[in-house]
């Protein structure tokens, strides 16, 4: 039988097509409209932040460490007079498991291009903290502030061992005062042992700043690293775990001696969020409800065959505003993954861990760790 070439041109370029309109709505279908979207990542800055050799003499050890020398990443955004400050993880190459933590601090006038101080805003000090954070150091911080400009930060203490979740507060982001665990005055501080990190505040937008927001007169926050838990607090300093009432859903997980707190939502089988799922920056009140972004990894046993084996990459989920234990609706992809080659390689291999997000001249910035090793931007550009 002979075919017509033009006939089959046109029909080839038709398939064509039709192939790249189904791939477009299929893609806008997956963008719910309630989701902060879309992010394009700045490729002309990034990374907006790398790894220096500068020291500072270290309380501990009493000599100088070239305490940002190994790696950069995970970073809390906040803006201050016109100014996006970032406070950033950074690791040492001598202190162990893999290098001491200490929290940076750079700011910028436009968003992306940083200039930062030499010496660490907050680090593991001969206090009464040292058991907690030497000599894994303070990790992956995230900040909000209250109607007062009193910053509040979130981060993981980490002694090598067992992850905690502490929170320091400031006035300036130089100096810190550190509370601890944010957890201690719970149940008797039953839970300061517990595994725990990646505290989320729920917060409102008001012009630049993100401010901690009550709902039916708590404030609520977000955290956890397999599933997300959820946490109560009448101060921003002092936290209750929400508890799980329901007998037939406790549960204790021996590896992070987690038992009977409520799960807000969980891993999903088949899916980029099938190993963990993680807080990202502070979550958003919206019209909507409560846009809160997550970090998540893929697992290699039943995770999404389409994405590499243990790709981290980040959803949203949205909660209702007047009940933060209520999920509404949740993203069916995710929305930013690394496709970077300073995302794909480093200390850690195809990562993008998103923490830190500011409201800066009508524009979202949104701020994160690449391959565990340097700090990227991306910017959504309508401001909503």
């Amino acid at each position: 039988m002979l075919f017509n070439k033009k006939f089959i041109f046109q029909n080839y370029f038709f398939s064509v097509l039709l192939l790249l309109f189904s791939c477009t709505v299929t893609s806008f279908a997956q963008q719910k409209k309630w989701m902060m979207v879309p992010f394009e990542k700045a490729d002309a800055a990034n990374p907006c932040l790398y790894p220096l050799a500068t020291t500072f003499k270290d309380p501990i050890l009493k000599y100088n460490i070239a305490w940002e020398e190994k790696d950069v990443f995970n970073p809390a955004a906040v803006v201050k007079n016109n100014t996006v400050y970032l406070l950033y993880r950074a690791q040492d190459k001598t202190g162990k498991p893999a290098g001491t933590s200490r929290i940076g601090l750079a700011y910028s006038k436009d968003g992306l291009h940083f200039k930062r101080r030499k010496t660490p805003v907050l680090f593991p000090d001969n206090d009464a903290y040292k058991k907690y954070e030497w000599e894994g150091g303070c990790e992956d911080p995230r900040i909000v502030e209250d109607d007062k400009n009193n910053y509040y930060m979130t981060y993981t203490a980490y002694d090598g061992t067992t992850a905690r979740l502490f929170i320091a507060t400031s006035r300036d982001l130089i100096h810190w005062k550190k509370h601890g665990s944010v957890f201690k005055n719970a149940a008797g501080g039953a839970f300061i042992n517990y595994w725990s990190k990646s505290g989320s505040i729920v917060c409102s937008r008001k012009g630049s700043k993100l401010i901690a927001e009550k709902i039916k007169g708590k404030y609520w926050m977000y955290w956890g690293e397999s599933n997300i838990y959820m946490a109560t607090s009448n101060n921003l300093i002092d936290w209750v775990p929400v508890a799980e009432t329901d007998p037939a859903k406790k549960q204790f997980d021996s590896l992070r001696n987690y038992e009977a707190f409520k799960i807000l939502f969980a891993p999903r089988k088949k899916s980029f969020d099938s190993e963990l799922v993680e807080p990202g920056p502070p979550a958003i009140l919206t019209t909507a409800g409560i846009v809160f972004i997550y970090n998540s990894k893929n697992s290699a046993v039943y995770g999404d065959k389409a994405l590499p084996d243990g790709v981290y990459s980040a959803g949203q989920i949205l909660l209702d505003k007047n009940d933060p234990t209520k999920v509404l609706d949740r993203c069916d992809t995710n929305f930013f993954k690394p496709d970077k080659p300073y995302e794909i390689t480093g200390q850690v291999n195809k990562v993008c861990f998103l923490e830190g997000l500011a409201h800066f001249k009508t524009k979202w910035f949104l701020y994160y760790g690449t391959a565990d090793s340097k700090i990227a931007v991306a910017v959504k550009g309508d401001g909503k």
